[in-house]
């Protein structure tokens, strides 16, 4: 099983969802970065579950205790080391799906690979697991911020068929939805109420938007920054899409970004060309599914093979888009923070080129 994300920077996370801790290492963060507890913690509380009545009732505090890597507020050098403890779980809701699958879940593939099973929560398939990178990529975001005075958001964009129509980002953090159009949060509301009272759920969108990198991030052909982007976007629990830039499967459409001796005319490729950064905002726009538990009988299989109409007890989001943001923010910051570190690596010792693009015209 695969626990490592990264390789410059890397973070390897542990635990389960009906476990007593989840956390994880982050190996690779450079010495003497300030790290302050409260940075780490308001990422978390964005994630952080029973926040509102849209999202799951789960009451976790999420409190992030550094166990190492960190002396007197500032990084060492050495692995840091996070736990999360886990205070509210309810195993004895999962007790009926012990021999059935959930459909949608990772229930069946789990079972089918490795023919033993966490069914509490999902085991490490459950979205518990993305505390511990939440975590990871708060430090990740102080170091962009330190290294190139970058900055990355995230903000919900479309719920169900209902999509925002303006992107006012000072509206993100001010509503339950993360939500950057004030009109949206309403018809969210609604969907939302409607899913709850159904027990269903609906899928989402998100944008993530990266600010202020440097051109020249990625490696080609095949590490390219798109491919670890796209890599790391995947890994995340719900995610079934990601395009980057404007044109996505639409791309032959549309006609190339134009670049002039006063920079980009144009952002259409998201700010990444042949996998490098281009020194513009790095754009993704993210797909996730509906959540897969639900309270309404399904049809299934138990693990005798037997045809079973099944439901899902406990307490779950009716839409993982919600809480989404600071999840995908947190890979995207991630993905960085590797693609810097190897970029410093690799111009060592030379002069680092103007950022401007018309600088490399002449």
């Amino acid at each position: 099983m695969s626990n490592t994300f990264g390789y410059t920077f890397a973070v390897s996370t542990f635990g389960e969802s009906h476990g007593p801790v989840v956390g994880c290492v982050v190996d690779g963060c450079p010495p003497g970065l300030r790290m302050v507890d409260a940075g780490i913690q308001a990422e978390l509380d964005r994630r952080r579950p029973g926040s509102s009545q849209y999202v799951t009732q789960r009451a976790e505090a999420d409190r992030a205790v550094i166990m190492s890597g960190v002396f007197r507020g500032a990084t060492t050098g050495a692995p840091i080391a996070l736990v999360i403890r886990s205070t509210d779980q309810r195993s004895s809701d999962y007790r009926g799906i012990r021999h059935a699958f959930r459909p949608g879940h990772a229930d069946y593939p789990y079972h089918a690979k490795y023919n033993h099973r966490d069914y509490r929560g999902g085991g490490r398939a459950s979205a518990r697991l993305t505390a511990p990178v939440v975590a990871a990529g708060a430090i990740a975001k102080a170091y962009l911020t330190w290294a190139h005075g970058a900055r990355i958001r995230g903000c919900m964009m479309r719920v169900g068929t209902r999509r925002a129509r303006y992107a006012h980002w000072c509206y993100v953090r001010s509503n339950p939805f993360s939500s950057c159009d004030a009109r949206a949060s309403g018809t969210a509301a609604q969907c939302m109420l409607r899913a709850l009272l159904h027990g269903s759920s609906v899928g989402a969108t998100v944008v993530v938007w990266a600010e202020g990198l440097p051109a020249g991030l990625g490696d080609p052909l095949y590490a390219k920054l798109s491919s670890s982007l796209a890599h790391g976007i995947m890994s995340v629990n719900a995610v079934k899409a990601v395009r980057i830039g404007l044109t996505g499967m639409e791309a032959c459409g549309y006609r190339g970004d134009m670049l002039t001796q006063h920079g980009f005319l144009s952002n259409r490729l998201g700010g990444i060309a042949g996998g490098l950064s281009t020194g513009q905002d790095i754009v993704a726009a993210i797909a996730l599914k509906p959540t897969p538990s639900s309270c309404n009988y399904r049809r299934s299989t138990s693990r005798a093979g037997l045809s079973v109409f099944m439901r899902t007890r406990g307490r779950h989001d009716p839409c993982v888009g919600m809480r989404a943001p600071p999840v995908l923010e947190a890979i995207a910051a991630l993905c960085a923070a590797d693609a810097s570190l190897k970029y410093r690596a690799s111009i060592s010792g030379h002069r680092i080129p103007s950022q401007h693009p018309a600088s490399y015209l002449y």
